[in-house]
């Protein structure tokens, strides 16, 4: 790793998380992964979907599912090794520190809660002693605080009575309320239009400068990452292939990256047929190149 380690906020070296088949045999979906993110860092991780994008931010956070099978050389957060902790001192430092924000709150969010009965549950584990009034009071500051228009009629609703943006904005609130010191981003625009996108990009962005918060974004938009963030690390079949800053991802050298921008043509003057990505078998083994 070639990130000063005296500002890393994350550091995770040879991860490595795989599932066993009905004939015993264990395949890695995430395959020997390395990665630092810094203090107030934008780190974007792209790659098809498959490619151990999702996996490796729900290891972090130790929300892998119990089939899964996880082992790392390092995974550490701030300094604390995440690994050797014990469980109830991780979910605390998860719910407090860290965060995820989920691709999709019509299935992050519980349907027969309303949004002030699931953010009441989600700060209670904070904040324990909160009165009723102190804790509805927070509920709507924090709804407020990602440019919700009516947030004492947001709170009293169902998901299904909000669109997508509105729902998004929900996730968010409850996942920065507390200030996370990293917060985990998997495709949190993905299910939203060009400008609710935009929208909610801003909120992250706010939210992220407030409390220095380093990012980890997962997204399958390439434009949206070159233009969002510092460093974008592109995974294939669960290993990095490459590793660069967001700027020059449009000139970055491995073949499956150039064929992952390949896949997204101008829209002045596009090619009369989309390129077909011919795969590498040696991608699954070669160097990396450049540490992340």
């Amino acid at each position: 790793m070639n990130a000063d380690t005296k500002r890393a906020l994350c550091e995770i070296d040879d991860l490595r998380v795989g599932f066993r088949g009905h004939d015993g045999s264990l395949t890695e979906a995430v395959r020997g992964l390395s990665l630092t993110v810094n203090k107030g860092e934008r780190l974007g991780i792209v790659g098809e979907s498959g490619s151990g994008k999702s996996l490796t931010g729900r290891a972090l956070l130790g929300l892998l599912p119990a089939a899964a099978q996880c082992t790392a050389k390092t995974l550490r957060f701030d300094g604390q090794d995440l690994l050797a902790m014990p469980p109830r001192k991780r979910r605390r430092l998860c719910g407090q520190q860290m965060g995820m924000i989920l691709q999709d709150p019509k299935y992050s969010l519980n349907p027969v809660m309303t949004v002030a009965q699931q953010m009441r549950e989600a700060f209670a584990l904070h904040d324990p002693k909160l009165g009723r009034k102190a804790m509805r009071e927070k509920i709507v500051a924090a709804l407020a605080a990602v440019h919700i228009r009516n947030p004492e009629r947001v709170a009293d609703a169902y998901p299904h009575e909000l669109s997508g943006g509105m729902g998004q904005r929900v996730m968010i609130a409850m996942m920065v309320s507390s200030g996370p010191r990293l917060l985990v981003a998997d495709e949190p625009t993905s299910a939203l239009d060009v400008l609710v996108s935009v929208q909610v990009l801003g909120i992250l962005d706010e939210m992220i400068a407030k409390h220095d918060t380093g990012l980890i974004l997962i997204s399958h938009d390439l434009p949206l990452v070159m233009s969002f963030c510092d460093r974008v690390v592109v995974m294939y079949a669960g290993r990095v292939v490459e590793t660069c800053a967001a700027r020059d991802l449009a000139q970055a050298q491995h073949p499956y990256t150039r064929g992952l921008l390949a896949a997204n043509p101008p829209l002045i003057d596009p090619p009369d047929e989309l390129p077909v990505l011919a795969r590498d078998p040696a991608w699954l083994t070669q160097s990396t190149g450049a540490p992340a």
